[in-house]
């Protein structure tokens, strides 16, 4: 891996651009992005299955055979299982609370209420696609930037546009972004490169002759991150946040694709067989005639075999091991749930009606995948509230700290909602009714309920609920 120390050493960029065209090149053909595509594939149902050929050898060449059975029946477990984990991790809106202490202090309040309205349920939408992108790829970006109307907005950017350059191979600060990507110019497809630092951007444009050259179609180039009052400014950092899925990058797909391509292959070769199943193999025992097509016309004709001395017909038809392929099937199907951390909702080991224990037994598994994103999300996200509490600061005057906001993600689960509504009434007293809220299975938003409750004027007494 290069580092941005290394580029500088070797005087391939200065402070806000490429000195070398050749790096630009470098950079781009060692950016390995076959697994990222192979990822979204999988989740789109493009399995390998689709581009299976059947073979046969003819004067010892192999050839396609376009006339045998070849069926190719996908089965989508990438895609039910990075769904459950998105649903479950990210399913419900992530909460940005301020940790002040003091409830009575209204900057606080002031200070949430602005981050998510500048947020909004764009941030919600977005973080739903971003988990899903990094469950597919091992990783996701999101371009912080503010817009013409100066405005407060940010952008998913593919994963296999980023390059990302840190100071060290530790990969702790990240000192710039080269993102590429394809553009039309004069008819022809070109390489676009944007080379984003911690103060400016520099735009190049791919040249007739592979070069990479200062794209004059823009007027400030190297320009700064954002404009207030007409002045060029730069955030101080790089506008990019990584959501990574786990620490090595992994896609989900890792640990599972064999499991499934198996699956597929499997089921594809049973439905051959069943097509071919009426297909007998005729054992022919001196047979006078020489020409295999011209004895299935005689006995399509005259529906009688001429044979000599001894000779006849037998025949061989297909046995299929239907209950060998169903259990090998059935064994798959529980490996891809084990292995890629699902939940398997055909399972009846617990019953009907399984209680709260059982039901988070079930979510065992999918806890500890989603974990892993939950703490690589909190890092993102909380860098996230690093630029937008900055741009609150420039706009409002203020002096917020995004390091006191809170982020907590709440998931989502199958849960005995009889279990938790008695829990939650025994925990009056011992906890805060604040944290008895967030915890009661029929609220969504957590601040709206306590405002309710505290408009409430007569205080409603569940327990008699319904005895008059």
């Amino acid at each position: 891996m290069i580092t941005f120390n290394d580029l500088m050493k070797q005087k391939l960029v200065s402070e806000s651009k490429i000195n070398d065209s050749s790096i630009i090149i470098d950079l781009i053909n060692e950016h390995d992005t076959s697994h990222m595509i192979k990822g979204h594939n999988y989740y789109h149902n493009e399995s390998e299955i689709l581009n299976r050929k059947q073979y046969y050898y003819k004067d010892g060449f192999k050839t396609e055979d376009n006339t045998k059975s070849n069926h190719k029946i996908p089965h989508n477990w990438h895609k039910l299982l990075v769904d459950q984990k998105v649903s479950f991790l990210v399913g419900k809106p992530v909460v940005f609370q301020c940790n002040n202490t003091d409830k009575d202090d209204k900057s606080s309040k002031e200070y949430e209420e602005r981050l998510n309205l500048i947020l909004g349920e764009e941030w919600d939408d977005n973080l739903t696609e971003l988990a899903k992108n990094s469950s597919n790829k091992g990783t996701e970006w999101l371009h912080i930037y503010i817009n013409e109307e100066g405005k407060f907005k940010f952008l998913i950017i593919p994963a296999e546009e980023v390059i990302p350059i840190y100071d060290t191979s530790l990969q702790e600060n990240l000192e710039a972004i080269l993102r590429y990507y394809l553009v039309e110019v004069n008819g022809k497809d070109r390489i676009r490169v944007e080379w984003w630092t911690r103060d400016t951007v520099t735009f190049y444009i791919q040249n007739d002759s592979g070069e990479y050259v200062l794209d004059d179609t823009e007027s400030t180039n190297p320009d700064s991150h954002y404009y207030y009052n007409d002045i060029g400014y730069g955030w101080g950092k790089v506008p990019f946040i990584e959501f990574p899925n786990n620490q090595e990058r992994y896609s989900d797909l890792k640990y599972y694709k064999e499991l499934a391509d198996n699956y597929d292959l499997n089921v594809s070769d049973l439905a051959n067989n069943l097509s071919e199943i009426q297909e007998i193999i005729t054992i022919l025992k001196g047979y006078e005639g020489t020409k295999l097509d011209e004895f299935y016309e005689n006995l399509r004709y005259y529906k009688a075999i001429k044979v000599s001395g001894e000779g006849g017909v037998d025949k061989l038809e297909l046995n299929i091991p239907i209950e060998a392929k169903k259990e090998h099937l059935d064994r798959l199907e529980e490996n891809i749930f084990l292995f890629g951390q699902g939940v398997n909702l055909k399972t009846d080991v617990f019953g009907n009606a399984p209680s709260g224990v059982s039901l988070k037994f079930m979510y065992t598994l999918l806890d500890l995948k989603a974990s892993v994103m939950e703490r690589k999300f909190r890092k993102s996200i909380k860098r996230l509230l690093w630029f937008a509490t900055e741009y609150i600061n420039i706009i409002d005057k203020k002096n917020y700290d995004s390091a006191t906001i809170q982020v907590t993600f709440r998931k989502t689960m199958i849960t005995n909602d009889r279990e938790n509504v008695e829990i939650a009434k025994n925990s009056k007293g011992i906890i805060s009714d604040e944290t008895i809220v967030a915890n009661h299975p029929w609220v969504e938003d957590v601040a709206e309920e306590l405002n309710r409750l505290e408009k409430q004027a007569t205080p409603i007494d569940l327990d008699n609920l319904g005895d008059e």
